[in-house]
């Protein structure tokens, strides 16, 4: 089976095609400044070949479009009737949805519902939905959500101790983000470690420009750094993470703000980018090794946020069996990796300084021999996680 993965942004569309046999990417491609007059477009294939395509693409309707062009002109495919699915990545799903979904009226119906805890999420994966269902209703569509894999949070995890009566009226509580990501790696972990999923206990650490931590038990998630929004938690690129939440109405009074100016102040002028002058680790590092104190003090607040959350999450799992890093940083930053691992050893993480430095794009194991909790790196695969769902919703439908 073929299945495509859509990921429709704000003002852009991401899309990769699987083919699901051996799980290979056929091609990769991306539709950005959607709306504006500087629209491109762009599509790499696995043999090599890449074809562009600029000029305005005026709203997401018309993204698709260009989409199904480049598939056709890059002879990835030659019809969409060789696409046996599609597989849309939404942000928030909230409590409404436990599972992937395959996608009618219905379940479009309550993803508008919840526009309101993702303003500008929501409303694109929905444009994506439309459109793809407008040109092919006939090809089944799923979506996956990222706040799936959290919904396994308890109670105690989830509540803000605010009035219940904003979470019975306005839905607030923690939902977290990045689930597909997390769920991935994990998995992943438990298979290179030889451990059965269903009694695997893990911290998973996606560790990038946006950035969120996982407490895994027996192959669920108890705990997650993010919220109602993706802002809660760790400082991140542009994010601030958790705060004190009186900062927002002492700015408000203080500096003359307005709640949506200390928000876009929060979550896009906030976090690296703020006290180190990049939301680029690389180039904090870089200035950090020139002697920019300010990105050395960027760099030490990233590393302390995680290793917080790492002995709060020990606390809460009890006995681990795996520290797993993810994503930009996590995947590529070495020199995080030891920070962040520098001090665990009275928790029995002893990071192997030789084997985390190697520069390898597999799964692979960077602890100490003698270390009971093992250190991985497991490359995410989100738009994979996304197709491995849409392609077990749609088999299920076929077995009804």
């Amino acid at each position: 089976m073929k299945i495509l993965v859509i990921n429709s942004g704000s003002s852009s569309i991401k899309f990769k095609l699987y083919d699901m046999k051996n799980e290979s990417v056929m091609c990769k491609g991306l539709i950005e400044q959607i709306g504006s007059d500087n629209s491109f477009a762009k599509i790499s294939t696995a043999h090599g070949s890449i074809k562009e395509k600029s000029g305005q693409i005026f709203n997401h309707a018309h993204g698709i479009e260009v989409m199904n062009e480049l598939l056709f002109n890059s002879g990835v495919v030659n019809s969409l009737d060789e696409i046996d699915g599609v597989g849309h990545r939404v942000v928030q799903g909230a409590d409404v949805f436990s599972d992937a979904v395959l996608i009618d009226e219905s379940v479009m119906a309550k993803i508008e519902e919840l526009i309101p805890l993702a303003p500008l999420h929501n409303p694109a994966h929905l444009a994506g939905m439309r459109e793809t269902l407008k040109v092919r209703p006939d090809i089944p569509n799923v979506a996956v959500f990222d706040t799936v894999f959290h919904q396994t949070m308890p109670k105690s995890s989830y509540m803000y101790a605010l009035p219940i009566e904003f979470y019975e009226k306005y839905k607030i509580r923690k939902y977290g983000f990045h689930g597909t990501s997390h769920q991935f790696v994990s998995k992943a972990a438990a298979k290179i470690l030889n451990i059965d999923y269903d009694k695997f206990s893990c911290i998973t650490l996606h560790l990038g420009n946006g950035a969120s931590i996982a407490a895994i038990k027996n192959g669920k998630c108890i705990d997650t750094t993010m919220g109602l929004t993706p802002l809660e938690g760790l400082m991140m690129g542009t994010r601030c993470g958790s705060i004190d939440p009186a900062i927002m109405p002492f700015l408000m009074e203080n500096a003359n703000l307005s709640a949506k100016e200390v928000d876009n102040i929060m979550n896009k002028k906030s976090g690296l980018l703020a006290i180190g002058g990049s939301n680029d680790m690389r180039i904090i590092e870089q200035k950090m090794d020139a002697g920019d104190e300010n990105a050395k003090l960027a760099f030490d607040m990233f590393v302390l946020k995680v290793k917080k959350f790492i002995g709060a999450y020990i606390a809460i799992l009890g006995k681990i069996d795996s520290i797993i890093f993810t994503a930009g940083i996590g995947e590529n930053d070495a020199r995080i990796r030891e920070a962040v691992c520098d001090g665990l050893e009275i928790f029995d993480i002893k990071i192997d300084k030789i084997k985390n430095k190697e520069s390898k794009d597999e799964p692979r194991r960077i602890s100490q021999i003698d270390s009971k909790v093992r250190i991985a790196i497991v490359p995410t695969d989100e738009e994979l996680a996304i197709a491995q769902d849409a392609l077990r919703i749609i088999k299920n439908k076929g077995n009804k």
